[in-house]
């Protein structure tokens, strides 16, 4: 019964669709010549200097009055006839994944804080994106001296995924000099709205600033707007700080 229902409603929704349409139609073309009629019938009359009965009045404005109300029913079904054919066309889907940029976005929204802020040392000149084999992703790296390096991953759809900065150096000592201006750096490119303020606050949530991280089991992390900020400690000499989207 379902089935037949499926194949049927359908048709009987089509049939009514085309009688109003056609009764609209109809009153359409019918007031209109009616009024037109009448409007003429007055316009003579006038020219003959006779009074113009009061019927007549009412019949003219009962004549536009129909030719309105069909003229907006052919209108209305027209309109409503298309609708289903723009809601079965399927949206285009937006893909927001990753940090919601390329990497040449990413590349001059570094150097404009670089700029603005003035942090020497830390322009990047150029990204080449590597392919990967796997579903079509790439990496990308740029080395800032021999003790600190950027690595990032970039999406099919050619968005970054994920940002990592490498730091080289005795994790026994406070991390800072230029491995934590670039983490402020970061910060502030992935946060447009960010300041240098703001992006310290990030680096004390990590805890990067209330304590010397020499500890080879450190692991502090926040989480901002839908991004997670993480500092590790690998070793005596590694650390590492990234950006990825928060699960």
């Amino acid at each position: 019964m379902n089935e037949v229902q499926e194949r049927f409603v359908p048709a009987i929704t089509l049939l009514r669709g085309e009688t109003l349409q056609y009764l609209f139609t109809t009153l359409f073309i019918l007031g209109l010549i009616a009024f037109l009629g009448f409007v003429v019938g007055m316009i003579l009359s006038i020219r003959k200097g006779n009074r113009l009965p009061i019927r007549y009045i009412f019949l003219t404005t009962a004549c536009f009055a129909i030719a309105s109300i069909g003229l907006y029913g052919m209108l209305t079904l027209s309109s409503n006839s298309t609708q289903p054919e723009i809601d079965q066309t399927p949206s285009p889907q937006i893909k927001l994944s990753g940090l919601h940029m390329t990497a040449d976005e990413f590349k001059n929204k570094f150097n404009g804080a670089v700029g603005k802020y003035r942090l020497n040392g830390l322009s990047i000149t150029r990204l080449n994106i590597q392919e990967s084999s796997e579903q079509g992703t790439g990496t990308f790296e740029y080395v800032f001296n021999d003790e600190l390096r950027l690595v990032g991953a970039v999406n099919a759809d050619e968005s970054i995924q994920e940002v990592r900065l490498y730091g080289t150096g005795d994790t026994r000592k406070p991390t800072g000099g230029i491995f934590l201006t670039a983490i402020a750096t970061l910060i502030l490119t992935t946060n447009s709205e960010y300041t240098y303020n703001d992006a310290q606050d990030v680096i004390q949530d990590i805890s990067l600033l209330d304590r010397d991280v020499n500890q080879s089991d450190f692991d502090g992390a926040t989480i901002r707007n839908g991004l997670e900020y993480r500092f590790s400690v690998q070793d005596s000499e590694h650390s590492t700080f990234e950006i990825t989207v928060a699960r």
